[in-house]
């Protein structure tokens, strides 16, 4: 079948059961009475990696059995954004606005400049292939945070590094750290506001989220378990301005509190995968689930940079 064929440019309320709530209060200040979770697009594959990007007033997001990056706005609908993206999952900007894209079937880490051309930022590690980048968030000052998980891999390839790492790049040397080497499949991560913890997704048997102190030398410190994840497993996490943690899980988005306990399930009915936020204040969560691009109306903004 074509690719395109069954994209289909909607926007419309989703009916039922919306939010299992846990804290009423903490609730109250994350969603409104009103917001309702909305699918603006679906007839995809399996989507993941959604972006903001400001300059465009879009979301960018990634189909990835289709080979393609996919854009939304509310000017403008559902349409490509690039296609081929070699398999493009994870996608953040840097502080400049350039896009950068964890893409599987290449195993490498690019951004795509200004004038269009593509740089790639990583491919290796100690001389080995990388597994099949996953996912990315950046600091403010530029540096890049990766997760290296197998799921990507193409099938003709094997598997090079001897394990699923967690690296930190720094663009301006191309420099390759591992930073995290214990993890079973480490997916989603993210900064707190003030980016002194970083929090990383392991997808794999643990099926939680553990958070680390981030020291000014670019190490971690003090890995513990933050918070686990009921039904399915994390994926794509975001942090809000105010320091909550919001995760992909199998029936929705969950959020919790900075002390890891769950205030609340954002019902969504396909599973989700990952999620952004964005909007001209920040305040719409996109949630990219299977086929389907959501959206909900929060009441507070997205900590993520730019």
């Amino acid at each position: 079948m074509r690719f395109g064929f069954l994209l289909l440019v909607v926007c419309v309320g989703v009916s039922a059961a919306e939010f299992e709530i846990k804290d009423e209060a903490e609730f109250a200040k994350i969603v409104g009475k009103d917001a309702k979770v909305q699918k603006l697009a679906s007839g995809m594959k399996f989507v993941e990696g959604p972006v903001w990007i400001p300059a465009e007033k879009m979301v960018v997001y990634s189909d990835i059995p289709n080979n393609a990056l996919m854009k939304w706005s509310a000017k403008d609908g559902h349409g490509t954004f690039r296609n081929p993206s070699h398999h493009t999952n994870g996608t953040f900007l840097t502080p400049e606005g350039l896009l950068v894209c964890c893409e599987h079937s290449t195993r490498r880490v690019t951004r795509t400049e200004k004038d269009g051309s593509i740089t790639v930022l990583a491919d290796a590690y100690e001389g080995k292939k990388l597994n099949s980048p996953n996912d990315v968030a950046i600091k403010s000052d530029g540096t890049l945070w990766i997760t290296d998980p197998p799921y990507g891999i193409p099938k003709t390839e094997k598997q090079e590094q001897p394990k699923q790492y967690v690296y930190r790049l720094d663009p301006r040397t191309k420099t390759v750290k591992a930073v995290i080497d214990d993890c079973d499949k480490p997916n989603g991560l993210c900064f707190s506001p003030d980016e002194k913890k970083l929090y990383v997704a392991d997808s794999g048997k643990p099926r939680h989220i553990r958070v680390f102190d981030v020291n000014d030398d670019g190490t971690l410190a003090n890995g513990r378990v933050f918070c686990a994840i009921d039904k399915g497993a994390p994926d794509g996490i975001r942090c809000d301005s105010d320091g909550r943690v919001y995760s992909s899980a199998q029936e929705g988005v969950q959020v919790f509190n900075k002390e890891g306990a769950l205030i609340a399930k954002i019902l969504v009915p396909e599973p989700p995968a990952n999620l952004c936020f964005g909007g001209e204040d920040k305040k719409t969560l996109f949630i990219t689930a299977r086929t389907s691009l959501y959206s909900i109306q929060l009441l507070t903004t997205g900590a993520q940079k730019p």
